[in-house]
């Protein structure tokens, strides 16, 4: 998109919005044909501010804010906390951060993260404030909304001190690397995967094993055996969310995209249906799951220098990750003991 089309698309999408009140800037630039990126970019000079994409120094910065909403989704889940910005490391080589505060709990994945603006948008319920990062394709990486409870004071000087020099909407967006085609399953040595797999000290590790062996996720939960990971029906995966709010069992959720994942730690109650989307909405954690994404479930145990770490992991028809479960924990503490017989107590689809 150029500075010459960006007015063109501006009207665009605002006569959209009034033909189709509510439209969420996501679908709204699907519609249209555009990034989400491109669609934010064509608000600049009207309620948009870019801003320099300096995350060692802004992602602190957003502790100014006081108490926000974290939003971070993917193609079939959105997942919201409230809480403060607070714990934020950036590492030295600035690809990865983290932020790791009692409610913000997030993993970041920096080297993909492209573009980022400030909105401030006049609504009928008033301003709606949020900083909106994209990653080079133009998708929705991460985003951050000011609250009733925020700093408003705080909000103007931060977008001042990162406003990018240039204000301009032009994006070089890159098309997305075509994905590695999965090797065969009688190419992995599916027995040398599941000895390193027994010897795992760290959950965190899972990762590196799957790529020493240029194995795909599923692909390696389908060779592990059923020690590791069984298959589940997928409305079980529901079924032990409703089961861990009845029960009162604190539990991990993880949401993420390929730039970043959001985490929830704590119990869940007040759990809605509506259409085909299983929601969470609690004062300080909103969940909105679209259960129609949701192809694959599997039973994950992955052994830890704390013992066998139990979860489910729900994947979509890409193979993309979109929701884990876990049961609420810090490392050095052993898994807990309701959340490990809630999590066994499904049938796995096979014998």
């Amino acid at each position: 998109m150029t500075a010459h089309t960006a007015p063109a698309l501006y009207q665009n999408w605002q006569q959209l919005r009034a033909e189709q009140v509510g439209v969420r800037a996501r679908d709204a630039a699907a519609r249209l044909g555009v990034s989400e990126a491109e669609l934010t970019a064509s608000r600049l000079g009207t309620d948009a501010v870019r801003l320099r994409p300096d995350w060692a120094a802004l992602l602190p910065a957003l502790g100014e804010l006081g108490y926000i909403m974290a939003l971070t989704r993917n193609e079939h889940c959105v997942h919201e906390r409230k809480g403060f910005y607070r714990d934020v490391t950036v590492m030295g080589s600035g690809q990865m951060g983290l932020v790791v505060s009692a409610d913000i709990d997030l993993r970041l994945f920096l080297s993909g993260w492209a573009s980022v603006f400030a909105v401030d948008e006049a609504t009928t319920r008033g301003p709606q404030r949020s900083i909106q990062v994209f990653d080079r394709q133009g998708l929705a990486v991460h985003k951050v909304y000011l609250t009733a409870k925020s700093e408003e004071a705080a909000w103007a000087p931060l977008v001042e001190r990162f406003r990018a020099e240039e204000q301009t909407a032009e994006l070089d967006l890159q098309p997305l690397p075509e994905a590695k085609a999965a090797r065969a399953d009688d190419d992995i040595d599916a027995a040398a995967m599941r000895s390193e797999w027994s010897q795992l000290q760290d959950t965190h590790h899972f990762f590196a094993l799957l790529k020493r062996h240029d194995v795909a996720r599923t692909q390696a939960l389908r060779l592990a055996g059923h020690e590791w990971a069984e298959p589940l029906a997928t409305v079980e995966l529901i079924k032990v969310i409703e089961e861990a709010g009845k029960r009162e069992v604190p539990i991990m959720v993880f949401v993420g995209n390929k730039h970043c994942i959001q985490i929830h730690s704590g119990t869940v109650s007040n759990l809605r249906w509506m259409d085909t989307w299983f929601n969470v909405l609690d004062p300080e954690f909103n969940l909105h799951l679209k259960t129609t994404g949701i192809t694959e479930l599997w039973r994950v145990r992955k052994p830890s220098a704390d013992g066998i770490i139990t979860s489910y992991e729900g994947f979509d028809a890409e193979g993309e990750l979109v929701i884990q479960l876990f049961g609420a924990r810090k490392p050095g503490i052993s898994e807990r003991d309701d959340w490990r017989a809630l999590a066994e107590s499904a049938p796995t689809l096979i014998g």
